[in-house]
């Protein structure tokens, strides 16, 4: 299992600037390394926060945006401009904002009607863009996540058949408790990351985040028990109503 670093902020604003600091660090770290920061983003109100302080200075001016490759961890089944749409609130809040190369933002094709077909296309440009050896996962630098109050990460909820994805990166489960298929990353996609940051915020997630992080282990029933990296970082950035069920 992998050991992961909690940060606690005393406030979601003081959350968000954390998440910003250590964006633009793992994009300075990556450019100097290979070249280009590869990323994905989550929905959700403390995301929107994040993306919106890299949007403007200081933060802006921090990151190589023509480096930046944008993807995705999951993705509601609805227009790109819709409303619940994770696409649409990364392109207000950031991407319409900073110079990244169109050709470098990876959208998954939500315009497509069959979610298994979406789900294929957005695998085969994952691989395009990684081109993983035979046998490995693709490699993101960084991929954000959030927290349900169930317990799911990503699209990754309980009982989900994407838990147990062993062959494909990218999976279109139906999620009962929304009848409603999500797209989303598979856990060996998310594990395979150079780094992982799930960034939680809220009094009404305190209990779950202990679950997570202090209770037994089964992520059958809670997903986000899943993520551990085989090779990289997991660091849970909450504020304090999030950690103020933690020892």
């Amino acid at each position: 299992m992998t050991t992961p670093e909690i940060q606690i902020s005393p406030d979601p604003a003081t959350l968000a600037e954390e998440a910003a600091r250590r964006f633009v660090a793992a994009a300075a770290a990556a450019s100097a390394a290979r070249g280009r920061f590869t990323v994905a983003l989550s929905g959700g109100s403390t995301p929107r926060a994040l993306l919106r302080l890299l949007a403007a200075p200081p933060y802006r001016d921090r990151v190589a945006w023509d480096r930046v490759h944008v993807a995705w961890g999951d993705e509601r089944c609805v227009p790109p401009d819709d409303e619940q749409s994770n696409y649409r609130m990364a392109r207000e809040a950031l991407l319409d904002h900073v110079p990244i190369p169109h050709e470098q933002i990876y959208c998954i094709p939500t315009e497509e009607p069959d979610h298994e077909v979406a789900a294929r296309v957005y695998d085969a440009t994952l691989r395009r863009l990684f081109n993983p050896d035979p046998g490995e996962w693709p490699r993101f630098d960084l991929i954000h996540l959030g927290l349900g109050p169930e317990g799911h990460t990503a699209s990754l909820f309980p009982g989900s058949p994407a838990l147990d994805e062993r062959d494909r990166l990218v999976a279109a489960p139906w999620v009962e408790k929304l009848s409603a298929h999500r797209i989303t990353l598979t856990p060996p996609v998310i594990n395979a990351a150079r780094e992982v940051a799930f960034l939680v915020a809220g009094a009404e997630k305190a209990a779950i985040v202990r679950t997570i992080l202090r209770g037994p282990r089964d992520p059958a029933e809670y997903p986000a028990q899943i993520v551990a990296p085989t090779d990289g970082r997991l660091t849970w950035l909450l504020d304090r109503a999030a950690a103020a069920h933690l020892d």
